[in-house]
C-alpha cells in the first residue's frame, strides 16, 4: 500500500490535468495549426503538454517546500520524504522547463528541426538575446540548482532559502501567456503572478500530502491537515482574487463568456469554487470526523482524491486557456493609430493635469499591495480578537496605529500617487518619503512582532509555525546587525543616493517589477530605520539614547542635502522617460525640482517626529531609571551611595 500510495495521488493529478488539457486544446483551438507558418503538430501540442508539465513539477517543488517549512518535524521520516520527493519534481521541473523552452523556440520561429551549425546559432540566439529566451533559460537554471540544493540540504533554515530561490523562477513562468493589453500590462502581471504562486503552493501542498500519508499515524495527519488547510484558505483567497482581475482583463464583458475562451474561464471557475467548497467541509467537518473514527484513511483518500481531480481539471483548463485566443486583443501601442509619447513609453495615455482633485478621484489599483494590506489589517485585528478573548489586553492606540500604517500604504500603492507616479517624477518622489518614512513611523508602535508572538500558537512538535520561525528572525545575526542605527542609517541613507545614481532608478521606474521592488525596499528600509530607533517589539540590541538621536539628526542632513541637490539641479533624471512623456515644454525639469522640495520637506515631518518620539523615551527611561534607583535605595538603606561616599572618603584620608 504505501507504494501505491506513493504514486496514486500524483498520476491521478497528471491524468485529470492531461485530459483536461486535451479537450480544452480541442475545444478552445489553441493547437489549430496557424494560416502561416506551422510549427507542426508536434510543435503545437508538445508545447502546451511540456508547459503543463512544467507547471505541475513546479508546484511539486514550492508547495512541498511550503508545506515541511510550516508543517512537518524535521526529525520525522516523512520530512525526508518530503524533501526527496521536492528533489525529485525538480530534476523533472529542470528537465521539462528545457523542453518547453526548446518547443517554444521551434514555435516562434517556426523552425524545422535540424542538426547543422545554422540550427545552433539561432537556438543559441533565443535563449541568450530575446526576453523570451532569457526567461526560460532562467527557469532551466534555477530549477537546475534547487535540484543540486535539495539534494544537498536537510537544514530547515536554509530550505527556507530555497523556497525563495523556487519562487524566483515563477516570475519568468507567469509572465508568459495572456497578460493584457499595454494599458493594463502592469494589473494583468501583478494577477498572473499571484494567481501562479498561490494556485502552485496549494496544489503542490495537495500533492505532498498524498506522497506522506503512509508515514502519518492519525493523530499526527489531523495536525498537518489542519495546518494545511490554513495554508490552502490564505491560497485560495489569492487564486480568486487574482482569477477575477485576470478574466476581467481579458474577457471584459459578460457576453464575452460565451466565447471558447469564456467558456473555459467558467470551467476553471467552478474548478475553483469546487476547491473551496470542499475545502471549507475539510476544515469544518472532516477533520474533526478523523479525530474521533476509526476510518480517518477513509475520510482522507475520498477527499484528497476529489480535490485532486478537481486541481487538475483547472491545471489542464489554466494551459488550455493561455494557448487560446483572448475574446479582448492584446493591442501594443505600435499597432495604435496616433500613439503618443506617453502610450509609447507607458502603453497608457498621459492623465490630466495633477491636482488637488485628480490626485484624491483618481486610481490606478495594484493587487499585491491590495493583498499586502487587506490581510495586514485581518490578521492583526484576529491577533488581538484572540488576545482579548483570552483575557489579555493589547493597547488600543498600537492597533489605530497600524491600520492608519496599512491605510496610508494602501492610498500610496493605489490611489492617484501610484495614477501619476509613472509620468511626474514629483508624484514617485512623494511615493517614495511616504513608503521610506510615514508609513513606518505609523507601523512600527503597532507593535506586530510582539502581538504575533503573543497571540500565535506555540509548537511543541518540532516543527515551526510562524510563531517559530519570527522568532528565528529575531534571534539571527542578519537581525542583530539591522538592529543598530547606524547600520540601518547607512542603509537607509545610501540606497537614497545609490538608487536615483545609478541605472536601478530607470529599472525601478520602466519595469513593474523594478517598481514592486522598489516599494519593498524602501518599506523595508524605513521599518527597520524606525524600529531602531523608537521600536517597542524584541531586539539584539538597544542603542542608546544620544546615539539615536545623532544618527536621527545626521539623517537629517542627508536628506536636507538630496532635496536641496534636487531643488537646485538643471540635470533632469532619466530624460528619455520624464522628459520624453509629452508634458509642455519645462515642465519637467520643474516637476523634478518639486519632487526635491517634497523630498526635503515631506521627508522631513516624518524625521521631526521621530526625534520628539525619541526625546520622549529618552526622558520616560530616565524617570524610569530613577524609580529604581530609589527603590533600591530604600530597600538597602542607600548602601550603594554610602559605598560611594566611603570610598571617596578613603581617597581623601590619603597624603
Amino acid at each position: 500500500m504505501p507504494r501505491v500510495a506513493l504514486i496514486a495521488g500524483p498520476a491521478l493529478l497528471l491524468l485529470v490535468a492531461a485530459i483536461s488539457l486535451i479537450a480544452g486544446l480541442a475545444f478552445g483551438g489553441g493547437a489549430d495549426a496557424p494560416l502561416l507558418l506551422d510549427p507542426g503538430p508536434v510543435v503545437r501540442y508538445g508545447l502546451p503538454a511540456s508547459q503543463l508539465l512544467t507547471n505541475l513539477a513546479a508546484a511539486a517543488v514550492i508547495g512541498t517546500l511550503v508545506l515541511l517549512c510550516f508543517a512537518l518535524n524535521p526529525a520525522k521520516p516523512e520530512f525526508d520524504r518530503s524533501v526527496d520527493f521536492a528533489a525529485g519534481a525538480a530534476a523533472l521541473w529542470t528537465v521539462a522547463g528545457a523542453i518547453t523552452g526548446f518547443f517554444t523556440f521551434l514555435s516562434v520561429y517556426s523552425e524545422p528541426l535540424r542538426f547543422d551549425n545554422a540550427f545552433g546559432s539561432t537556438l543559441f540566439g533565443f535563449f541568450t538575446d530575446t526576453a523570451l529566451g532569457k526567461a526560460w533559460l532562467n527557469l532551466v537554471v534555477i530549477a537546475a540548482i534547487v535540484t543540486v540544493l535539495l539534494i544537498a540540504v536537510r537544514n530547515l533554515t536554509a530550505l527556507a532559502f530555497v523556497v525563495v530561490l523556487a519562487v524566483d523562477a515563477l516570475v519568468p513562468l507567469a509572465l508568459q501567456g495572456h497578460r493584457g493589453g499595454t494599458a493594463q500590462h502592469d494589473a494583468a502581471t501583478s494577477a498572473i503572478f499571484l494567481h501562479v504562486l498561490f494556485a502552485t503552493i496549494w496544489l503542490g501542498g495537495l500533492v505532498a500530502l498524498a506522497v506522506i500519508r503512509p508515514l502519518l499515524d492519525k493523530g499526527r495527519l489531523t495536525v498537518v491537515l489542519r495546518r494545511f488547510s490554513t495554508i490552502a484558505l490564505v491560497c485560495f483567497v489569492v487564486v480568486a482574487v487574482s482569477g477575477y482581475v485576470s478574466a476581467q482583463i481579458r474577457v471584459d464583458s459578460f457576453g464575452n463568456l460565451l466565447t471558447p475562451y469564456g467558456i473555459l474561464v467558467i470551467v476553471k471557475v467552478a474548478a475553483l469554487i469546487a476547491l473551496g467548497i470542499f475545502g471549507a467541509i475539510q476544515r469544518r467537518f472532516v477533520i474533526a470526523r478523523m479525530e474521533a473514527a476509526a476510518g480517518a484513511r477513509r475520510y482522507f483518500w475520498g477527499l484528497l482524491g476529489v480535490e485532486l481531480v478537481f486541481m487538475g481539471l483547472a491545471s489542464g483548463v489554466a494551459v488550455a486557456l493561455a494557448k487560446t485566443a483572448t475574446p479582448v486583443r492584446e493591442v501594443s501601442a505600435s499597432e495604435l493609430a496616433n500613439p503618443s509619447p506617453a502610450e509609447l513609453l507607458t502603453g497608457a495615455p498621459l492623465p490630466p493635469p495633477l491636482n488637488f482633485e485628480h490626485l484624491v478621484t483618481l486610481w490606478n489599483f495594484d493587487l499585491i499591495w491590495i493583498l499586502v494590506c487587506g490581510f495586514g489589517v485581518f490578521f492583526y485585528v484576529a491577533g488581538v480578537l484572540r488576545l482579548r478573548k483570552r483575557g489579555d489586553s493589547w493597547p488600543v492606540h498600537r492597533t489605530v496605529l497600524w491600520i492608519s500604517g496599512m491605510l496610508v500604504l494602501f492610498l500610496i500603492t493605489n490611489g492617484g500617487v501610484n495614477a501619476y507616479e509613472k509620468y511626474l517624477f514629483s508624484a514617485h518622489m512623494a511615493a517614495h518619503m511616504t513608503l521610506g518614512m510615514a508609513v513606518p513611523v505609523l507601523l512600527v508602535p503597532g507593535a506586530p512582532i510582539t502581538l504575533a508572538l503573543r497571540a500565535l500558537d506555540t509548537r511543541f512538535d518540532g516543527s515551526r509555525g510562524p510563531r517559530e520561525w519570527l522568532l528565528v528572525a529575531v534571534h539571527s545575526r542578519p537581525f542583530a546587525v539591522l538592529a543598530n542605527p547606524l547600520v540601518v542609517a547607512a542603509i537607509f541613507v545610501g540606497s537614497l543616493w545609490i538608487f536615483y545614481y545609478s541605472p536601478v532608478f530607470s529599472w525601478a521606474t520602466t519595469d513593474h517589477v523594478g517598481h514592486e521592488w522598489m516599494i519593498v525596499h524602501f518599506l523595508i528600509a524605513g521599518y527597520l530605520f524606525v524600529q531602531a530607533l523608537i521600536g517597542v517589539d524584541p531586539s539584539p540590541r538597544r542603542s542608546p539614547y544620544p546615539i539615536r538621536l545623532i544618527v536621527l539628526l545626521a539623517t537629517m542632513t542627508f536628506h536636507a542635502f538630496f532635496g536641496l541637490a534636487l531643488m537646485s539641479g538643471t540635470g533632469l533624471l532619466l530624460s528619455d522617460w520624464y522628459g520624453a512623456m509629452g508634458w509642455p515644454s519645462g515642465t519637467a525639469i520643474a516637476d523634478q525640482q518639486a519632487g526635491g522640495a517634497i523630498a526635503w520637506g515631506v521627508g522631513e515631518i516624518p524625521t521631526v517626529v521621530l526625534a520628539v518620539v525619541v526625546a520622549i523615551m529618552w526622558s520616560r527611561s530616565d524617570d524610569r531609571e530613577s524609580k529604581r534607583i530609589d527603590r533600591q535605595a530604600d530597600r538597602d538603606g542607600d548602601a550603594e551611595l554610602e559605598a560611594y561616599n566611603a570610598m571617596l572618603a578613603k581617597r581623601a584620608a590619603r597624603p
